[in-house]
């Protein structure tokens, strides 16, 4: 087809018009972008390139009295170019009078809607490879603290992974081993000997060295209490610290000069501590001298996990376990059920997992949620509780609820009101030799079995007291779940949630 010569002009005007339209949009793009760049900084990458040297991090102090400023100013009297970072959890009031230069820097945890993500990341500030996590009202003594502590650090050649440095205070002031285990929802603080100098946890105030890396790749770096909460990341991590022999001092003593302040940052850090034992899921602390602390569940509270779905509890879907606090509490309430049936002339038996527990464990199965008995329902109305629950629940002078359960015909007793932890009571008659009941529930172990196994009954050690369970318990078990039971633990439903399978 020839093309005219008034078609050529036109298609080469169309091509010049294209052709302007796309340097047009080009300069446009080029002109936003640097307006953008002018406007606010580009976003730094996660942790770039790092330069040799030591960032001062300050964390750990009050707002509402402190000796920040003094801090700050100790060490650059020592070195006027030493980094300093100080970080809030929000804007300090009273305002902290810092020194204006550019190596010293205060960083806000808190986001504001009118600024870009990573200035509120104190990862953003650091440029050194090393990072000093500093307490408040340190005072260094010479500029050759920093560099002894970053020599020590270098020559270890990997073998620790944090050094530190304590603080003269009146505190006392400990090198402790910490075991913590996120399946049992556990932290275990235990003594070192006493001229140990490696640690795993460190108690007091101290001034710790590590790598900028290793501590912006922990999942929460600076979370308080900034050494409870560093030593529970680094200890899942297999890292020790070394404790050196020279400490820094302090600048005063006491660092609250008032019992009001006391009382102010001692309900801070208890909160700061329920906080952070939440967020890592962590709800029996073992400290040192063997007393426990509790972070979970009470009588006064819900239990720590919802309802169950296809037998399996969300906390397994967790890769964990059942919380120590529900099983303190399924212990408390079977020990006080048992009683109560044994006082009351109510033959029982340990039943389906709590047995299965029994004989693996002597305990309650580590992953259960529950506590199941098998009663003679003829011994029924020997037990004011049972009789009393047929019309309706009753909370007794202990505060266990006693009721008859909706879902059949058995009763159950919960923990509390508040707190749904619960046994139950499965009421079984003889009928031709077997005992049967009228509720049933869709379990494999729910079903029949001889009379015999409960004549006679036989006493075995159970979560820290003396059960009663079938004679040839062994038997019993296999008939309701199968040969080796015992020996091959799984969880309550494997084809939802097997215990050999990863998450």
């Amino acid at each position: 087809m020839r093309v005219t010569f008034c078609q050529g002009v036109l298609a080469a005007a169309i091509a010049l018009n294209l052709l302007i339209l796309y340097y047009i949009s080009r300069l446009q793009q080029h002109v936003l972008q640097r307006h953008r760049d002018h406007a606010q900084p580009s976003h730094p990458q996660h942790l770039g390139p790092l330069r040799p040297g030591v960032t001062l991090l300050i964390r750990d102090f009050e707002d509402f009295e402190n000796y920040v400023s003094s801090v700050v100013q100790s060490f650059l009297k020592q070195d006027p170019e030493l980094p300093i970072l100080v970080v809030a959890d929000s804007l300090p009031y009273p305002p902290l009078l810092l020194p204006k230069v550019p190596n010293v820097q205060l960083v806000i945890l808190k986001p504001s809607p009118d600024q870009p993500a990573f200035v509120s990341r104190p990862e953003t500030y650091v440029k050194t490879e090393y990072v000093a996590l500093v307490p408040d009202g340190v005072r260094v003594e010479s500029a050759s603290q920093l560099e002894e502590m970053l020599e020590e650090l270098k020559s270890s050649q990997g073998k620790v992974e944090m050094v530190a440095a304590a603080v003269h205070s009146l505190l006392p002031f400990r090198c402790l081993h910490l075991k913590v285990n996120l399946k049992e929802w556990t932290a275990e603080y235990s003594e070192t000997p006493p001229a140990s100098k490696l640690c795993t946890a460190l108690k007091g105030k101290a001034v710790v060295l590590l790598r900028t890396r290793s501590l912006f790749n922990l999942s929460l770096p600076l979370a308080k209490p900034l050494l409870t909460s560093l030593f529970i990341q680094t200890s899942l991590r297999g890292w020790s610290v070394r404790l050196l022999d020279r400490p820094f001092s302090l600048f005063h003593l006491p660092l609250l000069t008032s019992s009001h302040n006391q009382w102010k940052a001692d309900n801070l850090a208890k909160s700061n501590e329920l906080r952070l034992f939440r967020d890592f899921g962590i709800k029996q602390v073992i400290v040192e001298d063997g007393k426990q602390q509790w972070f979970g569940c009470s009588k006064e509270t819900p239990r720590c996990f919802g309802t169950i779905h296809d037998d399996t509890p969300e906390y397994l879907y967790q890769d964990r376990w059942t919380p120590p606090c529900c099983l303190k509490a399924l212990r408390e309430t079977a020990k006080y059920v048992i009683n109560v049936l044994e006082t009351s002339g109510v033959r029982y038996w340990l039943e389906g997992g709590t047995l299965l527990g029994a004989a693996r464990h002597q305990d309650i199965i580590p992953w259960d949620y529950d506590v199941d008995l098998g009663i003679y329902l003829e011994d029924v109305p020997n037990c004011e509780m049972l009789r009393s629950a047929e019309s309706g629940s009753i909370v007794d002078e202990k505060g266990f609820v006693w009721e008859k359960a909706i879902e059949g015909d058995f009763y159950r007793v919960q923990y509390s009101e508040h707190n749904h932890l619960h046994v139950d009571l499965w009421p079984f008659y003889p009928k031709n030799g077997v005992m049967t009941k009228d509720t049933w529930m869709d379990h494999r172990q729910d079903v029949e079995f001889p009379e015999h196994f409960l004549k006679p009954l036989v006493p075995i050690e159970f979560a820290g007291f003396v059960a009663l369970v079938p004679n040839n318990y062994r038997s019993f078990l296999e008939l309701k779940f199968g040969e080796g039971v015992i020996e091959n633990p799984e969880y309550p439903n494997p084809a939802v949630k097997s215990i050999n399978a990863r998450r």
